[in-house]
């Protein structure tokens, strides 16, 4: 059985976690294993995608009626180190025998149950009207359930229902940006490889692209393509445009004008605050300060890179953050500055994306201070 492993972030040791699909992959064989044999199971041990295995807890299980046809059981995700929003729920599968449908001759048939989102836009890894399962957790699920067929030696002469459902998932999906992507009424199944990597670009830059998928199926020409939701809102008041244009990118800049660019939209608002503007404008592709701090000495380079006085620079010097920056340059006057740093960052997003930037400045009251970019 393959360990947990573990991974190394700004020089600390983070464990590793297991995503929403594999424990709802092994909540299913605890249920198959019940409902077969009668025995409740402790734990259970299922394969992952790359051949490995894992043995996870079960925390619950029982017969979901006196006929002993439906068996359930439960599993607590844990996802290590890693600042999962569904860290911590239970995830529940049942299973239960089922009549073989002459019309479909499928014998295990997955169903959404309370608190498991409902895809109602196109774009998804999933059809519109089905549960929000992905492909891979799909396949796990349906695996681990056939894993306990073959250790009971159980023979299907009929079709077995399975039901994925997360009790707190309707509240817990109000924290994530599943709304944008039109999956209703909670979760998401998710998972690639069955394991949770903390602190990883994967579920951010899976959003982005996923949310470019739902806009350009919306037949939506122009994207908003946000640091925050401050920008965001700002950004989107001045516009109006349809929800699957609001794509939060958070700091992956880099990845998303390239994902923006494999979607062929027409034109990219992208709306951030200075000092996200000013990482743009200085061609730092992941904007977060742990992938490039933004040091004040080489940020006033940038600044005379675009032609500032030696007395202007010297009135910067000093300044601890990017924001000091900014707000010393409005006490000067200085906003033809903070224009030409707008339009270095679009520079650079046009130079990635290959497509027409339109760049807003926001300030800390919400309100888009600069707009350039668009043309006549």
């Amino acid at each position: 059985m393959a360990e947990r492993p573990f991974f190394v972030f700004m020089k600390k040791k983070l464990r590793s976690g297991y995503t929403t699909g594999a424990c709802a992959a092994a909540a299913s064989k605890a249920a198959a294993l019940l409902l077969f044999t009668g025995v409740l199971q402790e734990n259970v041990e299922i394969p992952f995608p790359d051949g490995s295995r894992v043995k996870f807890s079960i925390v619950l299980s029982g017969h979901a009626d006196s006929g002993k046809q439906i068996a359930s059981a439960s599993v607590i995700k844990d996802a290590g180190d890693d600042p999962d929003v569904t860290n911590g729920a239970r995830i529940d599968a049942s299973v239960q025998y089922g009549a073989k449908n002459s019309e479909n001759d499928e014998t295990l048939i997955l169903h959404g149950g309370v608190g498991v989102g409902r895809v109602t836009k196109r774009g998804l890894a999933v059809a519109v009207g089905n549960p929000a399962i992905n492909p891979v957790p799909q396949k796990m699920i349906r695996d681990a359930v056939t894993e306990a067929l073959a250790e009971t030696g159980k023979a299907m002469d009929c079709c077995l229902n399975i039901t994925i459902s997360i009790p707190d998932g309707e509240e817990l999906a109000r924290k994530t940006l599943n709304h944008r992507l039109g999956i209703v009424g909670g979760l998401s199944v998710l998972g690639t490889t069955g394991i949770v990597r903390p602190v990883s670009a994967d579920a951010w830059t899976a959003t982005i692209a996923t949310s470019m998928d739902v806009a350009k199926e919306a037949d939506l020409s122009e994207i908003i393509l946000a640091t925050g939701r401050t920008s965001e809102r700002a950004v989107q008041e001045m516009l109006g445009l349809p929800e699957e244009a609001q794509i939060m990118m958070g700091d992956y800049l880099h990845f998303s004008l390239l994902e923006a660019a494999k979607h062929s939209f027409r034109t990219i608002h992208l709306a951030a605050m200075w000092a996200k503007v000013m990482k743009a404008g200085m061609e730092i592709p992941q904007t977060h300060v742990r992938n490039g701090a933004l040091e004040v000495e080489t940020a006033l380079e940038f600044l005379k890179g675009l032609g500032c006085s030696s007395q202007l620079i010297a009135a910067l010097e000093g300044s601890n953050t990017a924001r000091e920056i900014y707000g010393r340059l409005l006490d000067r006057g200085e906003q033809q500055v903070v224009l030409q740093v707008c339009e270095a960052a679009r520079h650079y997003a046009e130079k990635v994306s290959g497509l027409e930037v339109i760049v807003y400045l926001v300030d800390a009251t919400s309100s888009v201070v600069v707009k350039t970019g668009e043309k006549s």
